[in-house]
Protein backbone atom coordinates (compact mmCIF):
# COMPACT_ATOMS: atom_id res chain seq x y z
CA UNK A 1 0.00 0.00 0.00
CA UNK A 2 1.15 3.40 -0.74
CA UNK A 3 1.10 5.99 1.86
CA UNK A 4 -2.28 7.58 1.35
CA UNK A 5 -3.69 4.02 1.36
CA UNK A 6 -2.27 3.17 4.37
CA UNK A 7 -3.26 6.77 6.11
CA UNK A 8 -6.79 5.75 4.63
CA UNK A 9 -6.51 2.38 6.60
CA UNK A 10 -5.09 4.06 9.85
CA UNK A 11 -8.48 6.86 9.33
CA UNK A 12 -11.00 4.00 8.87
CA UNK A 13 -9.52 2.04 11.45
CA UNK A 14 -10.06 4.93 14.37
CA UNK A 15 -13.36 5.33 12.94
CA UNK A 16 -14.38 1.87 13.85
CA UNK A 17 -13.05 2.26 17.06
CA UNK A 18 -14.70 5.17 17.77
CA UNK A 19 -18.30 3.18 16.11
CA UNK A 20 -17.49 0.97 18.83
CA UNK A 21 -16.75 3.33 21.77
CA UNK A 22 -19.91 5.20 21.18
CA UNK A 23 -22.23 1.96 20.81
CA UNK A 24 -21.25 1.67 24.69
CA UNK A 25 -21.53 4.85 25.49
CA UNK A 26 -25.02 4.88 23.81
CA UNK A 27 -26.38 1.83 25.12
CA UNK A 28 -25.47 2.88 28.87
CA UNK A 29 -27.19 6.20 28.24
CA UNK A 30 -30.11 4.53 26.42
CA UNK A 31 -30.21 7.17 23.95
CA UNK A 32 -32.10 4.41 21.58
CA UNK A 33 -32.10 7.09 17.94
CA UNK A 34 -28.29 7.90 18.21
CA UNK A 35 -27.96 3.69 19.16
CA UNK A 36 -29.80 3.01 15.99
CA UNK A 37 -28.45 5.21 13.75
CA UNK A 38 -24.75 3.34 14.10
CA UNK A 39 -26.35 1.06 11.67
CA UNK A 40 -26.97 0.66 8.18
CA UNK A 41 -30.23 1.65 7.32
CA UNK A 42 -31.38 -2.02 5.88
CA UNK A 43 -29.46 -3.67 8.78
CA UNK A 44 -31.11 -7.31 9.58
CA UNK A 45 -32.66 -7.29 13.16
CA UNK A 46 -34.28 -10.77 13.28
CA UNK A 47 -34.36 -13.19 10.72
CA UNK A 48 -37.58 -11.81 9.56
CA UNK A 49 -37.21 -8.23 9.90
CA UNK A 50 -34.75 -5.40 7.74
CA UNK A 51 -34.61 -1.91 8.79
CA UNK A 52 -33.38 0.96 11.07
CA UNK A 53 -37.22 0.69 12.60
CA UNK A 54 -37.31 -3.36 13.48
CA UNK A 55 -33.12 -2.84 15.12
CA UNK A 56 -35.03 0.04 17.12
CA UNK A 57 -37.61 -1.85 18.30
CA UNK A 58 -35.17 -5.00 18.94
CA UNK A 59 -32.57 -2.53 21.17
CA UNK A 60 -35.17 -0.99 22.80
CA UNK A 61 -36.85 -4.22 24.17
CA UNK A 62 -33.67 -5.28 24.96
CA UNK A 63 -32.25 -2.51 26.58
CA UNK A 64 -35.73 -2.33 29.05
CA UNK A 65 -34.90 -5.59 30.40
CA UNK A 66 -32.30 -4.30 32.89
CA UNK A 67 -31.58 -0.42 34.42
CA UNK A 68 -28.20 0.63 34.69
CA UNK A 69 -25.74 -0.87 32.68
CA UNK A 70 -21.72 0.18 32.54
CA UNK A 71 -20.39 -1.43 29.18
CA UNK A 72 -16.45 -1.41 29.30
CA UNK A 73 -14.89 -1.58 25.82
CA UNK A 74 -11.85 -3.23 26.17
CA UNK A 75 -8.14 -2.39 23.97
CA UNK A 76 -8.65 -5.99 22.81
CA UNK A 77 -10.29 -4.94 19.23
CA UNK A 78 -8.82 -6.70 16.07
CA UNK A 79 -10.00 -5.39 12.66
CA UNK A 80 -10.13 -7.14 9.64
CA UNK A 81 -10.30 -5.44 6.55
CA UNK A 82 -12.52 -7.62 4.00
CA UNK A 83 -12.24 -4.04 0.87
CA UNK A 84 -11.72 -0.32 1.33
CA UNK A 85 -15.24 -0.34 2.41
CA UNK A 86 -15.90 -3.44 4.40
CA UNK A 87 -14.39 -4.79 7.37
CA UNK A 88 -15.27 -7.80 10.37
CA UNK A 89 -13.78 -7.36 14.01
CA UNK A 90 -13.66 -8.86 17.49
CA UNK A 91 -14.14 -6.47 20.46
CA UNK A 92 -13.97 -7.33 23.99
CA UNK A 93 -16.28 -6.21 26.35
CA UNK A 94 -16.57 -6.14 30.30
CA UNK A 95 -19.83 -5.24 30.91
CA UNK A 96 -21.98 -4.96 34.74
CA UNK A 97 -25.90 -4.47 34.23
CA UNK A 98 -28.40 -3.72 37.48
CA UNK A 99 -31.02 -6.33 37.00
CA UNK A 100 -33.97 -6.03 40.00
CA UNK A 101 -31.81 -7.54 43.16
CA UNK A 102 -28.76 -8.43 40.63
CA UNK A 103 -25.66 -6.63 39.80
CA UNK A 104 -24.73 -8.91 36.80
CA UNK A 105 -21.06 -9.23 35.12
CA UNK A 106 -20.66 -10.43 32.29
CA UNK A 107 -17.55 -10.64 29.44
CA UNK A 108 -17.91 -10.33 26.26
CA UNK A 109 -16.85 -10.43 22.67
CA UNK A 110 -18.68 -8.66 19.94
CA UNK A 111 -18.44 -10.54 16.30
CA UNK A 112 -19.19 -7.39 14.37
CA UNK A 113 -19.37 -6.17 10.46
CA UNK A 114 -18.78 -2.69 9.56
CA UNK A 115 -19.67 -1.12 6.39
CA UNK A 116 -18.63 2.60 4.99
CA UNK A 117 -21.28 4.07 3.30
CA UNK A 118 -21.81 7.65 2.18
CA UNK A 119 -17.91 8.20 4.27
CA UNK A 120 -19.52 6.80 7.41
CA UNK A 121 -18.58 3.51 9.12
CA UNK A 122 -21.11 1.73 10.39
CA UNK A 123 -22.61 -1.86 11.75
CA UNK A 124 -24.25 -4.20 9.77
CA UNK A 125 -24.51 -6.53 12.53
CA UNK A 126 -23.06 -7.28 15.91
CA UNK A 127 -23.12 -10.90 17.06
CA UNK A 128 -22.94 -10.97 20.99
CA UNK A 129 -21.31 -14.07 22.14
CA UNK A 130 -20.05 -14.03 26.29
CA UNK A 131 -18.07 -16.71 28.42
CA UNK A 132 -19.66 -15.69 31.98
CA UNK A 133 -23.35 -13.58 33.04
CA UNK A 134 -23.27 -14.20 36.78
CA UNK A 135 -24.50 -11.91 39.91
CA UNK A 136 -21.14 -9.70 41.15
CA UNK A 137 -21.43 -11.96 44.41
CA UNK A 138 -21.45 -15.16 42.50
CA UNK A 139 -18.05 -16.69 40.76
CA UNK A 140 -18.61 -17.52 37.04
CA UNK A 141 -17.10 -21.14 37.68
CA UNK A 142 -18.15 -24.36 36.70
CA UNK A 143 -20.12 -25.98 34.00
CA UNK A 144 -22.88 -23.35 34.18
CA UNK A 145 -21.36 -19.50 33.42
CA UNK A 146 -24.86 -18.25 32.76
CA UNK A 147 -26.92 -17.25 35.18
CA UNK A 148 -28.87 -14.93 33.99
CA UNK A 149 -31.91 -15.19 32.13
CA UNK A 150 -31.87 -11.86 29.74
CA UNK A 151 -28.69 -14.04 28.08
CA UNK A 152 -28.42 -17.19 26.39
CA UNK A 153 -25.72 -19.57 27.49
CA UNK A 154 -22.31 -18.98 26.81
CA UNK A 155 -20.14 -19.85 23.87
CA UNK A 156 -16.75 -18.59 24.50
CA UNK A 157 -14.73 -20.16 24.29
CA UNK A 158 -16.15 -23.06 23.36
CA UNK A 159 -16.84 -21.78 20.34
CA UNK A 160 -13.01 -22.14 18.83
CA UNK A 161 -12.18 -24.67 17.46
CA UNK A 162 -8.69 -24.32 19.31
CA UNK A 163 -10.02 -24.38 22.51
CA UNK A 164 -11.29 -28.17 21.82
CA UNK A 165 -8.09 -29.19 20.14
CA UNK A 166 -5.95 -27.93 23.16
CA UNK A 167 -8.09 -29.69 25.61
CA UNK A 168 -7.84 -32.26 23.76
CA UNK A 169 -4.19 -32.39 24.29
CA UNK A 170 -4.43 -31.62 27.97
CA UNK A 171 -5.83 -32.47 31.28
CA UNK A 172 -7.94 -30.37 33.52
CA UNK A 173 -6.06 -28.69 36.20
CA UNK A 174 -6.40 -29.85 39.75
CA UNK A 175 -9.64 -28.69 40.93
CA UNK A 176 -10.92 -27.20 38.01
CA UNK A 177 -14.24 -27.46 36.24
CA UNK A 178 -13.63 -29.76 33.23
CA UNK A 179 -13.92 -27.40 29.68
CA UNK A 180 -17.03 -27.78 27.98
CA UNK A 181 -17.23 -29.84 24.67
Amino acid sequence: MDTAQRLERLESTEAIRQLVSRYAVLVDSRDIDALTNLFVDDVRATRTERGRPAMRDLLENILSEFTTSIHFVGGTHTINFVDDDHAEGVVYCKAEHEYGEQWVVMAIQYWDRYERRDGQWLFTGRKIRHWYAVDALDRPIGPDKTRWSVTGPETIPQVYDSWHDFWSRHETPAGAAAPRP
